[in-house]
């Protein structure tokens, strides 16, 4: 950034000035980024143990699927996205892109590993980065989205 640039930065942030839509969407894609690696590790160790105790690739994933919607839901909703009121229709959209991603993630399951033999643990790990990106957008666009009247006075 220029000199220039800096400087009015300084000033804006000096006088209060809200931040700018490209310093939100990257400081909430780092915070859902933080959440996402979190749950993701913790449910990706839990898959490979219930795959090792036996469980089902594919029913080791819908269960767990389910503990990382509710769990990130908490956290994207207050802290990555900021979001106070309208629990109750955030948390329908919520499930219905999780929904989405599930749908995606469990074709891809049957697609690589059933049909073409890839190994689950592979397949998982690349589909977790893959639904993430998909719910990332769908969060910021549609999930937690300000109400159009809050846009408008801003």
């Amino acid at each position: 950034m220029s000199e220039a640039g800096q400087a009015h930065a300084a000033v804006a942030v000096e006088a209060g000035a809200p931040p700018s839509a490209l310093h939100t969407a990257r400081r909430q894609f780092a915070r859902y980024v933080v959440v996402g690696l979190a749950s993701n590790f913790l449910c990706y160790l839990a898959y490979l143990g219930l795959g090792k105790a036996g469980m089902d690739p594919k029913l080791a994933m819908s269960i767990l699927y389910c503990v990382g919607v509710l769990q990130t839901f908490v956290f994207n909703r207050r802290w990555t996205f900021g979001q106070t009121g309208m629990a109750r229709t955030s948390f329908l959209r919520y499930c219905a892109a999780y929904g989405a991603g599930y749908l995606v993630n469990l074709a891809a399951l049957y697609l690589l590993i059933d049909r073409y033999g890839y190994p689950h643990q592979i397949v998982q790990a690349v589909m977790i980065l893959v639904v993430a990106a998909m719910l990332f957008a769908a969060q910021k666009f549609w999930v937690f989205r300000a109400p159009r009247n809050s846009i408008e006075k801003h």
